[in-house]
């Protein structure tokens, strides 16, 4: 008699497919149900100008360990690489501007920078000032990021500095998102120092240990695209994946858990000792509803936004001079489609050397615009050929691009980004503890503890412990 657990994984996203992966090492049989008709989730790979470029997800933040452990832990260790620039720019008041020196997600941290970067108006410079002199903004329960950032130091820090990178990260806007859930280190510092500009000094990371010593790169992505990882997670001999077998009800048994899995005539059920859910808030809530209730509930209260990834591959003449910057931002106070512009071949070398490799005697830049933010994602309902066009037409206001791209590629992520709102760590608290009396059933995903691929990677490892503590248990009581 076969006494292999077996567990079901709900969503194969980078999220379920490393909870899998963590599960089959650890002696499940394990079975991954995705809906759509490939796994990887927002990691996807597409040609553009004949290279293979990222058009979801492009990179992890090197400073947490869960993505390239796991990276090294599948022998990928060989092709991870690093940015070749990290120098970013910023639109704002007519021009492209370097970003100031000494901030934390927008937040300056020395303002006689921020007065040398010229991102605000004098006025708005003057109006930052007043953090230093002013009495301490007390910070009991979870706020809007807009609201504590706005009182310290006026509405052109949050428009011109803050929203434009909350809105790269969450395509959200500061005056709905967390400052708890999306600023943890600022919030936390805020709660214990009278400046909101002595509180960015303290959360910025610490030098290196010697002048001589350079500092540790930030981001990586794997040579060939980093949907590469999700690609030898999916490719594993000790998982199986089912693509284009949504699941249709989750139900508890006496024995275990049941599933209803497949399209129409061809759904069956599936059963297994335990379920991961990684699938998006709503769908979790629509297989929770029966089972757990309470954490349906709140699950349905995670709000989605919408974006487009439109690239496009340009020959280096069109340019007024070659692109040196990884790229650049644009608040939405500016009014432009595009919200942030990504120079793909000058941020990563080996995209370069693959384009010229492509295209020898012809010197190409790719490059990525992400469109859409939660609230106006009416731009999305223009077709590819729109989108392409409007963000061409800003690029040629915004940085001189002068002529068509040589190839373009949109990409659409529907509901793709879960907004971390007001209240959001409480939220998932009460999630996890309406879930906490049901053995065998996990969630993890970008939905909980952030959106980043070593966060998501981190709560994987964390449903998956918990399936095996119950798995264990199970065992030894039988």
């Amino acid at each position: 008699m076969d006494t292999t657990p077996h567990t079901v994984v709900v969503g194969g996203g980078v999220s379920g497919l490393a909870a899998a992966h963590r599960l089959a090492r650890s002696g499940h049989r394990v079975t991954v149900l995705e809906a759509a008709s490939r796994p990887g989730g927002k990691l996807a790979v597409e040609k553009v100008a004949g290279v293979a470029a990222d058009v979801g997800a492009e990179a992890v933040l090197a400073r947490r360990p869960e993505a390239l452990a796991l990276i090294d832990e599948l022998g990928l260790g060989d092709r991870v690489t690093h940015p070749g620039t990290v120098a970013s720019q910023l639109y704002s008041r007519g021009r492209l501007r370097d970003f100031p020196e000494g901030h934390v997600m927008g937040v300056p941290a020395d303002l006689g920078a921020l007065a040398r970067s010229g991102v605000l108006s004098p006025a708005g410079v003057l109006r930052a000032a007043r953090d230093l002199v002013w009495p301490a903004t007390p910070v009991g329960a979870d706020v809007p990021v807009a609201t504590y950032i706005g009182i310290r130091m006026g509405r052109e820090v949050v428009d011109r500095l803050v929203e434009p990178l909350l809105g790269g990260v969450y395509a959200g806007r500061a005056d709905q998102l967390s400052l708890d859930a999306t600023l943890p280190q600022l919030a936390q510092a805020a709660r214990t120092r009278r400046s909101l500009a002595a509180a960015a000094g303290a959360a910025r990371p610490r030098a290196a240990a010697s002048p001589a010593e350079p500092p540790p790169p930030l981001f990586a992505t794997l040579r060939g695209g980093l949907a590469t990882l999700v690609d030898t997670l999916a490719a594993l001999p000790d998982v199986t994946v089912r693509t284009a077998t949504p699941v249709r009800e989750l139900h508890r048994t006496e024995q275990g858990w049941r599933l209803v899995a497949g399209d129409g005539d061809r759904s069956r059920a599936v059963d297994a000792d335990a379920v991961v859910v990684a699938c998006p808030a709503p769908e979790a809530a629509r297989l929770l509803r029966a089972t757990a209730p309470r954490a349906a509930v709140e699950l349905g209260g995670v709000r989605y936004a919408s974006m487009a990834v439109v690239t496009l591959a340009y020959p280096v003449s069109a340019f007024p001079a070659p692109p040196t910057a990884s790229g650049f931002l644009v608040p939405a106070v500016e009014g432009r489609t595009i919200k942030a512009v990504t120079f793909s071949s000058v941020k990563w070398p080996w995209l370069a050397e693959e384009l010229r490799a492509a295209h020898p005697g012809t010197e190409l830049v790719l490059l990525r615009c992400s469109i859409g933010r939660v609230g106006d994602e009416a731009v999305l309902d223009r077709d590819d050929a729109a989108l392409v066009e409007l963000a061409t037409a800003d690029l040629a206001d915004l940085c001189g691009v002068a002529g068509p791209p040589v190839d373009s590629r949109v990409t659409r992520w529907n509901a793709g980004l879960p907004q971390y709102t007001v209240g959001h760590r409480d939220r998932v608290e009460r999630i996890r503890a309406a879930l906490a009396d049901l053995d065998g059933l996990a969630v993890c995903g970008a939905a909980y503890d952030g959106v980043g691929i070593p966060a998501c990677l981190g709560s994987a490892e964390e449903a998956a412990r918990r399936i095996i503590r119950t798995t264990t248990r199970q065992r030894s009581h039988t």
